[in-house]
């Protein structure tokens, strides 16, 4: 007799197994808890789910009203529920689904380690990639700049000294081709590290705010961003403070674009109430973590005793350039750090380092806010000398060659036919409706404009958000039916502050020397900010400065960094970031 197949033997176990079921229509037979009816040799057998697993329906679910019968829905408790905080956020037909994750033990690195991913899939256009796999190969432009985007609303926001490894994924779920998910990501992002346990001092509220008409509208459809002569995206934190913004107009008037900031911030206190409630109702107590890497008080002050006046001498002497002075406060850096070591043999090496950096930043700041006056000697409105050329090559359609300061950025333009447009991506396209552009500006950072070494392989995140900056102040004054393919290639080849704004000025100037009809010349500025903080209520500021065209040394120890291009009619781009708690706005 042969042997029974595998198959036999897989029905002959089921049919022994199945003998031990209650009968249908039992009420022993309900699909969490059996009961083992009397006998002996028989167990209890019991599904132990925990509650939260054992539904799928949503745990919360909160809306904000966003006009036209459009509401924007956050939800929370059915997807995901192993990340450490997951947000559904739908507007219209638009979902897209943020999860938030942190590790608990710190990382090696000296700094927030921060990854935002968002991920637009073809599939969630119910569309099939072209490429080769016909799967998703890589990031897209518009995928590495929504990330960027979401990464500086978020991240002024961890505590000081939260060196903890820490991921937010943005899954677009599906997509309408009305609303914008970018937005929706934003606020999804808040809400998930609002739910989480992560330490994390929101939540935010993200809109857009479009111009239309003159009227301000509040996540304009594509059909209104079409007509809009504003796209502006606006993160804003509670008791109406800016978080972050991103702009790109065409001539827009100071006092329009303010308008535009009020009603934005305005809106973005309504999903910040709802996250609250959500949060409230379902959030997750915060952890406390092992350790905040915050230099100990003891430390600083001997630091400081050793140090403040030598590091004063520094930025007090005008006559220093960026590279003399790096190299004066890093000597003084070196003495200090050793004299440190020897007086605090058990201390952490970060804790040293650290010690040596509040005292030079305390220093620099101290000496902006009472004495008006800036490491090179400028007041706190004055520009740097500005140098220019144009058609440097004559083989090139057109070049221009920017100075400011100590930053030079080398600009060139080429034409080729308007089939060499870039084609965009299938989501970008459902979204914005731009199939192809025929204006681009590639920005190029090599490691020689900082006096460093490194690889040079590609374009980086911070070039690619650098170069749509750029490209966004630049386009509305080309003209929209020029017959060839524009691109303009921005390489700095010195830097000491904004080198983004060094670049719009350049460009604009390669543009005319290559006969493009630009309607008026553009120019971009850098502006900084040093606060000083309330002693009694810290989240308060008690006096500020405002510095005008920003060296490098100024934006590292400042407390935010606002670009700002346009012409002599208004404002082309905008953009703010800040290092600091949000600024209130007046």
């Amino acid at each position: 007799m042969a042997a029974p197949c595998a198959v036999d033997m897989k029905l002959l176990m089921f049919r022994r197994f199945c003998r031990f079921l209650p009968e249908r229509g039992s009420t022993l037979g309900t699909p969490f808890l059996w009961k083992s009816c009397p006998g002996p040799g028989r167990q209890p057998v019991r599904r132990a789910y925990q509650q939260l697993w054992a539904s799928n329906t949503v745990r919360g679910r909160v809306s904000v009203d966003q006009g036209s019968s459009r509401k924007l829905e956050i939800s929370t408790g059915k997807l995901a529920r192993f990340a450490d905080g997951c947000a559904l956020v739908q507007l219209g037909e638009t979902s897209v689904m943020v999860t938030a994750v942190s590790k608990t033990k710190p990382t090696a690195s000296q700094f927030m380690p921060l990854v935002v991913d968002y991920r637009q899939k073809a599939a969630a256009a119910g569309r099939i990639p072209t490429t080769y796999l016909r799967r998703e190969m890589g990031y897209t432009d518009n995928e590495i700049l929504t990330s960027r985007i979401i990464d500086r609303s978020i991240r002024p926001l961890f505590p000081s000294g939260y060196f903890y490894d820490t991921q937010i994924v943005c899954n677009l779920i599906a997509v309408d081709g009305i609303n914008d998910p970018d937005v929706l990501a934003i606020n999804g992002a808040s809400a998930a590290l609002a739910l989480s346990d992560v330490p994390w001092n929101g939540p935010i509220g993200a809109v857009r705010v479009g111009l239309v008409d003159g009227e301000v509208v509040i996540n304009p459809t594509r059909k209104e961003m079409a007509l809009s002569t504003l796209n502006m995206v606006l993160a804003g934190g509670p008791h109406s403070q800016v978080v972050m913004m991103d702009a790109a107009a065409e001539n827009v008037l100071q006092q329009d674009f303010c308008h535009a900031i009020k009603m934005g911030i305005k809106h973005t206190q309504q999903i910040i109430l709802a996250i609250q409630q959500l949060a409230k109702e379902h959030g997750n107590p915060k952890r406390t973590p092992q350790k905040i890497f915050v230099p100990p008080a003891e430390i600083v002050e001997y630091a400081r005793q050793f140090a403040s006046e030598k590091v004063r001498g520094v930025f007090s002497d005008f006559t220093y350039d960026k590279v003399s002075r790096d190299d004066a406060i890093n000597k003084i850096r070196l003495e200090t750090e050793e004299l440190l070591r020897d007086k605090f043999s058990e201390a952490e090496p970060f804790e040293i380092m650290e010690a040596f950096n509040v005292v030079s930043k305390d220093v620099f700041r101290n000496i902006v806010m009472n004495e008006y006056v800036r490491c090179d000697g400028r007041d706190l409105r004055s520009l740097r000398n500005i140098n220019c050329e144009v058609d440097m090559y004559k083989p090139l359609h057109g070049s221009a060659l920017f100075q400011r300061g100590q930053t030079q950025v080398l600009c060139t333009v080429a034409f080729d036919s308007i089939e060499s447009s870039i084609k965009t991506d299938l989501i970008t396209t459902l979204i914005s409706g731009v199939k192809e552009k025929n204006f681009m500006l590639h920005y190029e950072f090599p490691p020689y404009a900082t006096n460093e070494i490194g690889k040079i392989v590609g374009q980086n995140r911070r070039e690619l958000g650098h170069g749509a900056l750029a490209e966004k102040a630049l386009k509305p004054v080309v003209p929209k039916e020029f017959p060839f393919t524009i691109r303009v290639t921005a390489e700095v080849l010195e830097s000491n502050g904004s080198s983004s704004m060094a670049s719009v000025c350049a460009g604009s100037m390669a543009l005319m020397d290559a006969g493009v009809p630009i309607s008026a010349p553009v120019a971009g500025v850098a502006v900084g900010l040093i606060t000083k903080k309330n002693p009694e209520k810290p989240a308060e500021i008690e006096d500020y400065r405002l510095l005008t065209d920003i060296l490098g040394i100024e934006d590292y120890n400042g407390d935010m960094d606002f670009k700002m291009a346009g012409t002599s009619k208004g404002i082309t781009a905008l953009q703010v970031n800040e290092t600091i708690v949000p600024l209130f706005i007046k």
